[in-house]
């Protein structure tokens, strides 16, 4: 459970803050008190979460490039963080391929920059480094990965994201060691979650975006890899998860300063088409989907392949998240079929013109008043 009293007046610098995932954080530690300031570039996508719920009403948004080293220097000098959220990435696996330079050189070299700014700035006490589940070396199996599996990637996007966890691991035991904490007073930890869905993600080539855009201009949504499956969950359980695990690298140290997994519950790894469904039914009678004969490409969905005919796709990927149930006590608050039910939700407020920073924020307060889900008994492959 999140603790509104530790987080109260904290100051908090959160990278990416205008993307999906970092406009939820950003406004969930406005809500718990903390003091945030964010950099990111402008939001990378119009409409987006950031302008529509007025993220940047409740923090100090900095406009900049991870990219560049003296910015971050100089936005971590100037708010004086004692934790931080590292989201800034390129996300996309297909603009990966598309512009593989751009996407090494923010998630690796950023993730230098930030760490190597963190190491000049006095006071840092904990850094959550967010990766991704595809940052695992694929073998195709049906269990899920767990922290200790080899790393790996084969394609930019995923090798980008196992270089970061490479390049954390290795700050990380150069200037951040345990047995020098009373020096540094630095924990770092890496996190990795499935495929996050959740109001207010427009980002190109993503399977709910795409079928939601269908749905809302009334025409049937296509489906090029459905039988793919993937690791879903609603965005707000594993940023339960970082906020969470953040506290604990705080108040205990560097004993949490490693790499964690926040999956989803036990029946969230599904098929393409069974999410399609799923989506569609929660939507209403008017949305519906097909699937494209070619079948070859890398995107869930027919819009937007930049990457050519047949980029390489991994078919199953699944999280194995026993650490985090049994060390952090993290669980899942919302089974797949609610995650679903809250996307739709939000977008169609959002289709209705709502006010979508109090519907964001309504969702946020009731994800907070939901009990931790039960899971059922999982079995672990060496």
């Amino acid at each position: 459970m999140t603790a509104p009293a530790f987080w109260r007046g904290r100051r908090v610098l959160v990278t990416g803050h205008t993307g999906f995932k970092g406009s939820w954080l950003s406004l969930w530690l406005q809500g718990l008190g903390a003091d945030v300031t964010g950099l990111a570039l402008a939001p990378p996508t119009s409409p987006s979460l950031f302008a529509l719920a007025r993220v940047g009403d409740g923090m100090t948004s900095v406009e900049g490039d991870i990219r560049d080293i003296a910015t971050v220097r100089s936005v971590m000098a100037e708010c004086a963080p004692e934790v931080v959220f590292h989201l800034a990435a390129q996300p996309l696996v297909l603009e990966s391929y598309r512009d593989p330079v751009a996407s090494y050189a923010t998630n690796v070299m950023g993730t230098v920059h930030v760490l190597d700014a963190v190491r000049a700035t006095p006071g840092v006490r904990a850094v959550v480094n967010v990766t991704t589940d595809k940052c695992y070396a694929n073998r195709e199996w049906t269990w899920g990965y767990r922290e200790v599996d080899r790393l790996g990637g084969d394609d930019p996007y995923s090798s980008s994201k196992a270089c970061a966890e490479l390049v954390a691991a290795a700050m990380r035991a150069s200037y951040f060691p345990a047995a020098r904490y009373a020096e540094h007073g630095v924990s770092l930890a890496s996190v990795r979650a499935g495929n996050v869905i959740g109001g207010g993600d427009w980002a190109a080539n993503r399977l709910v975006p795409d079928l939601l855009a269908a749905f809302a201009a009334g025409r049937p949504a296509v489906l090029r890899r459905p039988d793919a499956i993937r690791p879903w969950q609603h965005v707000l359980d594993p940023l339960a998860g970082y906020l969470a695990l953040a506290e604990r690298l705080v108040q205990d140290g560097p004993s949490w300063g490693e790499a964690w997994n926040f999956g989803p519950a036990d029946h969230g790894a599904q098929p393409v088409r069974w999410v399609a469904d799923r989506l569609s039914g929660a939507w209403g009678p008017t949305a519906c989907w097909t699937i494209d004969d070619a079948g070859s490409s890398a995107s869930t969905t027919i819009a937007g392949n930049a990457a050519g005919a047949s980029p390489h796709e991994t078919h199953v990927l699944t999280l194995d998240s026993a650490k985090a149930r049994q060390r952090l006590r993290w669980m899942p608050r919302l089974d797949l079929d609610a995650a679903i039910r809250w996307t739709a939700d939000w977008h169609r407020a959002y289709v209705r013109r709502d006010d979508m920073r109090d519907v964001t924020r309504a969702q946020l307060h009731a994800y907070g008043a939901l009990p931790a889900m039960i899971p059922s008994n999982a079995v672990s492959c060496p």
